[in-house]
């Protein structure tokens, strides 16, 4: 049976994820710092992306997922899986992340993204923090054939 504090801590791991997608798609990079640690690790790698320490990943978030290039798109998260061991836990989270891509003659192509998020967490003084956060690729459908994915 669950304790009361890990079923709080489960609730607040979950909210955190979420967030992330909110901020995400909302473009609202700056505001994922306060969602990290200081000395996190991002690894988007499997679908990409940087690999790096969270200024690396905020300037690569910034860059990449601008209106311009990507008009639309949304991460939903579901299946999160979370352990807690004390004042740190491991995660998996499921996300579908379907995405509307500017092309070059002008068009645009909507694509699809199935990856799983694994993350670590950190219980901090102001509540729990990705410390790590790595995609792990699950599949993918109709992107863009200059994408290589």
């Amino acid at each position: 049976m669950l304790s009361q504090q890990e079923i709080s801590d489960r609730f607040e791991i979950q909210d955190l994820v979420f967030r992330y997608s909110q901020l995400v798609d909302a473009r609202a990079i700056d505001e994922l710092r306060e969602l990290f640690t200081e000395d996190a690790h991002v690894d988007y790698s499997a679908l990409g992306g940087s690999v790096g320490n969270l200024d690396e990943t905020l300037d690569f978030l910034k860059a990449s997922l601008t209106q311009e290039l990507f008009p639309h798109f949304q991460h939903l998260n579901a299946n999160v899986q979370v352990a807690v061991t004390g004042d740190s836990a491991k995660g998996r989270v499921m996300c579908f992340n379907p995405m509307e891509m500017s092309l070059p003659d002008g068009g645009t192509q909507m694509f699809f993204l199935g990856l799983w998020y694994l993350d670590e967490y950190r219980r901090t003084s102001t509540g729990w923090r990705f410390s790590r956060r790595e995609e792990e690729k699950s599949w993918v459908f109709n992107t863009p054939d200059f994408m290589n994915l």
